[in-house]
């Protein structure tokens, strides 16, 4: 099969998956894609949890437990005793600590934005309840389906 084949043949299965999942049960919206406020402070707040127990217990360098096993002496030991395993275990370290930086990141990427999505969401709810009881009757559906746009 050529790639434009197999690419159109996966462009029309999300179609179809998209299209049955917008259905939802009951007949309107992405029911399976709702989510909480709750649901995302508790992924934030173990990603979060995942940052700091990696910040503290990934920095092999100096030892997880603020100077125990300092890989950074034992390598200065083992060059001014020629051995030729301090440059391996030292280039092993800069690439344990870059990819721990990655890591990182994307731990605290993922907790502050589901923060803010959080706080957005909590703003955006409250100016659309303000906007309906500032109205003081019954909102057309022309006026609702504003928000949804």
């Amino acid at each position: 099969m050529s790639f434009e084949k197999e690419w159109a043949q996966h462009k029309a299965d999300a179609s179809t998956r998209l299209d049955s999942a917008s259905a939802g049960p009951g007949g309107g919206g992405a029911a399976g894609l709702v989510v909480h406020a709750d649901d995302l402070g508790a992924v934030g707040h173990e990603a979060y949890l995942l940052h700091e127990g990696l910040r503290k217990a990934g920095d092999v360098a100096r030892g997880a437990k603020g100077g125990e096993g300092n890989t950074a002496s034992a390598v200065a030991e083992l060059k001014r005793e020629n051995f030729a395993t301090a440059g391996a275990i030292s280039t092993a370290v800069e690439v344990w600590n870059s990819q721990l930086k990655t890591v990182l990141q994307a731990c605290a990427h993922i907790s502050n934005h589901l923060d803010y999505s959080t706080a957005a969401h909590a703003r955006d709810d409250a100016e659309i309840a303000a906007d309906l009881i500032e109205a003081k009757r019954a909102v057309a559906v022309s006026e609702i389906e504003k928000y949804f746009k």
